[in-house]
């Protein structure tokens, strides 16, 4: 009978012949316990050594990987105490001195006869070839064609070959394995069987082999992480009650309708469908999980408002919720100019009429204010709610929570969302995203929610001109661009990455930058300082003068990055810029070119890394932020977006939301195929039993509850 993966998660490593009490104690340090975190610990590389680059070939100044054997090794101390490591490597063409710099104890490691390969950068020394502080694999005396690289730990002290020799142990015990891909599926995508495919992908006979073991196993990994999502969101569908609102109401009652009417300008085509499809959800059965995500002031906030409407029309409350003080007060102002003219019926009011009721609740607000709008929100007077995670405090009670709108939303944690969602009786639930995704991370990130994309800017709106401040001349030219800025009447923004200045890195602070602005290179100007840790009211005061253009000179940290809306500020010098990432630059420029005038965003910073210096030229090349989201993955891989995705076992160990796009969306397809035909898997126990490996205990028991 074929082994299911919930076996091998049952077998200790330490059965494994030539696995001792010692030898598993390495493996834990790699997070190696079990047989099948052993089968499933992948090689990193592997070695044609039929293709190998031959030292003899080697090219001064070019990186290169190379296999060889030990010939001679040493190991001496200079006269500052400093150790040095010596190993001569052979490969049949011609020799390679590889020195390491404070590692003696290479010589130890790499002692004659040891086959070894090496990556680095080849320099020519004393008329030699040498590689200094190279990368190494020991890789024992494989004799196969393909040598497969294992992922290694110099503390654990683990070879390369020994790991193959114990996988090589463990597949042999494990014999046939369970595959959850149904026969008609697998044969229909092409896909080769998962037990020749485990055993290739360690023991390749040829690279086309490997490749396609490695295409198996990598759908396996996004199979069952789709196949978890989308059970998710058809559980949430099948539990859930839902509010069906009404979204065409009479005109005597069509809020929406009268604040569209209202509005001075036209949406976007993609403002439309989006209230065409958040509409759709809100008359729906069950409840809305919908993610909207938006480049930069595409208008999400507008599209909200209309999802909020919906729910009062119909008599019942909204709630928008926002990650900092600063953002929900910036909504509170919005909204209510906005609806300021917007009233709902009341029949207790003379003239059967009130107001509309938008509400801010922060931790700021406190004493007899907080309970008297707790008062009212507890009652039904107030109509909408923001604020930030201060609305998840235990006696805020809605009266009826009809629509949520969570902004920002990867700010906040599942448990944060799922508190704020019980706040009512399965209100519908929209989450807002301007930090945009590429696709396949947002599908897998977000797989368990509908998204809808913005993808135009409202008209009116000017491109932010980008340029690299790297030398002297060119920071004096931002600096100088500011000053005639403020001249012409406008606004700027200067972003610093530090609120006080840090001996350990060397970032320039707010608060000194804004003494040293004030006092000599904007002399002259209003200066103003904003950062996370002044205390509410000084926040409060500080964005509330540069609104009213009090302040010309915004010195500022990120606390400013979402939300931001002041029209009239037009230039934007982000200090130390390679210290951010490609999303949180991209935010921090959204909030400049908020309107007709021509807006300018300075990157000072020489880029003290490759990367860095990739980050600053994307953003000068692009104000696309959906480019940018893809270059931000390609850079940082996906290990940052799947953080926040589960609180389970994480399962990408081969596939990669970047080389395997279109893997991910098929994926996707046959998990959408498998779960609508058979919902709790009773007819996949094997998918079943691979899935609860991955997640917790409470998820489990969510998706597989008949």
């Amino acid at each position: 009978m074929a082994r299911r993966l919930r076996q091998l998660d049952g077998l200790n490593v330490s059965e494994i012949k030539g696995i001792g009490a010692k030898r598993a104690e390495s493996l834990a340090q790699v997070e190696v316990n079990t047989v099948l975190d052993l089968i499933t610990y992948y090689p990193r590389t592997w070695i044609d050594r039929s293709r190998q680059a031959a030292i003899s070939d080697l090219r001064d100044g070019e990186e290169a990987l190379v296999m060889g054997q030990v010939k001679r090794s040493s190991s001496r101390r200079t006269r500052s105490g400093r150790a040095i490591a010596e190993v001569h490597v052979f490969d049949g063409s011609s020799y390679l001195r590889c020195v390491f710099f404070n590692q003696g104890w290479r010589a130890r490691q790499l002692q004659v006869g040891t086959t070894v390969v090496l990556f680095g950068k080849v320099e020519r020394y004393q008329g030699r070839r040498q590689m200094n502080n190279p990368l190494v694999d020991l890789v024992g005396d494989r004799t196969g064609r393909i040598v497969p690289v294992y992922p290694q730990s110099e503390k654990a002290g683990i070879a390369s070959w020994e790991v193959a020799d114990w996988i090589a142990e463990a597949l042999e015990r494990a014999g046939e394995l369970a595959d959850p891909l149904p026969e008609d599926i697998r044969i229909r995508l092409e896909l080769v069987p998962r037990t020749w495919a485990m055993r290739q992908i360690h023991a390749p006979d040829s690279m086309k082999d490997k490749d396609a073991a490695r295409h198996r196993l990598a759908f396996d990994e996004l199979f069952r992480m789709q196949t978890s999502l989308v059970m998710r969101k058809r559980a949430v569908e099948r539990e859930s009650k839902g509010i069906v609102h009404a979204t065409a109401p009479p005109a005597e009652s069509d809020l929406l309708g009268r604040f569209l009417q209202s509005l001075d300008f036209d949406l976007t085509p993609s403002q439309d469908r989006a209230i065409d499809q958040i509409l759709t959800d809100l008359g729906g059965t069950f409840p809305m999980h919908r993610l909207l995500q938006g480049d930069v002031g595409a208008g999400k906030t507008l599209v909200a408002v209309a999802a909020l409407l919906v729910a009062v029309q119909g008599g019942y409350q909204g709630a928008l919720m926002a990650p900092t003080e600063v953002l929900a007060e910036q909504h509170h102002l919005s909204l209510r100019n906005l609806l300021g003219d917007l009233s709902v019926p009341d029949p207790a009011r003379l003239g059967g009429e009130r107001p509309l009721q938008v509400e801010l609740l922060t931790n700021r607000v406190t004493g007899q204010r907080r309970a008297r709008m707790l008062e009212m929100l507890a009652s039904g007077a107030v109509d909408i709610l923001i604020g930030t995670h201060a609305l998840l405090v235990e006696h805020v009670n809605f009266a009826a929570l009809g629509v949520v709108v969570i902004d920002e939303q990867h700010r906040f944690g599942v448990e944060q969302r799922a508190a704020l969602r019980g706040k009512g009786e399965d209100p519908d639930v929209l989450v807002m995203t301007a930090t945009p995704i590429p696709r396949t991370a947002a599908m897998t990130v977000y797989g368990d929610l509908d998204v809808t994309t913005l993808d135009e800017l409202p008209p009116g709106r000017t491109p932010v001109r980008t340029e690299w401040a790297r030398g002297p001349m060119e920071e004096a030219a931002a600096w100088s661009m500011v000053r005639e800025e403020v001249e012409a009447g406008h606004q700027a923004y200067v972003v610093c990455p530090l609120i006080e200045e840090s001996e350990r890195i060397q970032a320039r602070s707010a608060t000194e930058e804004f003494e040293r602005l004030s006092g000599d290179v904007l002399s002259g100007l209003r200066c103003g300082l904003l950062h996370g840790q002044m205390p509410g009211k000084d926040k409060e005061a500080a964005m509330a003068a540069f609104r009213r253009g009090e302040i010309d000179v915004l010195v500022a940290t990120t606390v400013i990055e979402v939300g931001v809306d002041i029209p009239n500020a037009t230039v934007m010098v982000i200090e130390d810029a390679d210290r951010f990432g490609i999303a949180q630059l991209h935010q921090l420029r959204g909030r400049v070119g908020r309107g007709a005038a021509v807006s300018r965003c300075y990157l000072l910073g020489e880029g003290s890394t490759p990367e860095g210096e990739t980050r600053l030229k994307a953003m000068v090349e692009s104000n696309d932020g959906f480019h940018l989201a893809e270059v931000d993955l390609d850079l940082r891989g996906e290990g940052t977006i799947l953080g926040t995705r589960q609180k389970g076992r994480n399962d990408l160990k081969l596939a990669s939301l970047r080389r395997d796009r279109e893997l991910v969306a098929l994926a996707r397809d046959v998990a959408t195929e498998v779960v609508d035909s058979d919902p709790t898997l009773k007819d996949h126990p094997e998918l079943a039993d691979e899935l609860r490996l991955l997640l917790d205990e409470e998820e489990a028991e969510f998706l597989f509850k008949s």
